[in-house]
């Protein structure tokens, strides 16, 4: 006999919901503007139930800001296609989900979302740096410089919304950033 599915309890769907409004007012107003009430009335709960949560601002922003960047095994991969699968696989994500482009705004002006940036893109990007770098040890630089790439481009396209830099095909982009990151990637040290 199996037991009957449980419908979500209450405190899932309030949990969810602070989160999606906390995710669009870190996103529209920064973590500095961004208040716990104007979060509690997007999410039509009291103030209190955020604090319940989440403790404070900080570790709803932490919460809220928990990014998978889902980055694609790159193993299996024949090496000299790595750095074009990465940069295409980063403008799928910009361009799909507003909270790493609200992450992006908030960590060029805030401490925490800078450490939460990090963070995520050291233990993410880390990761596949490590499996492709041809000098394990140096895997951590090349992540920053991998790093260096992907959030400048993402800064300029959709934070700064610079005129080339949107303009650009997604095949363009690739074009010009894929041979710089493969190169971070793969290249013997100089």
């Amino acid at each position: 006999m199996t037991e009957p599915a449980t419908a979500p309890r209450r405190s899932d769907a309030t949990k969810a919901a602070i989160l999606d409004a906390a995710r669009e007012r870190f996103a529209a107003d920064g973590y500095e503007r961004a208040t716990i009430r104007a979060i509690a009335r997007d999410a039509n709960i009291d103030p209190s139930m955020v604090m319940r949560y989440y403790g404070n601002k900080e570790g709803l922003f932490v919460a809220a800001s928990s990014i998978d960047l889902r980055i694609p095994e790159l193993g299996a991969l024949p090496g000299k296609h790595v750095g074009a699968v990465l940069v295409g696989h980063f403008l799928d994500r910009w361009e799909g989900d507003d909270v790493l482009t609200g992450m992006l705004r908030v960590s060029v002006t805030n401490e925490a979302g800078a450490e939460r940036m990090r963070a995520i893109f050291a233990g993410q990007i880390g990761a596949v740096t490590a499996g492709v770098c041809p000098v394990p040890a140096e895997a951590a630089r090349r992540a920053v410089l991998v790093a260096s790439q992907i959030l400048g481009m993402a800064l300029a396209r959709y934070v700064l919304r610079f005129g080339p830099a949107v303009e650009m095909s997604r095949d363009e982009v690739i074009a010009w950033l894929a041979p710089t990151v493969q190169r971070y990637l793969t290249a013997e040290t100089p």
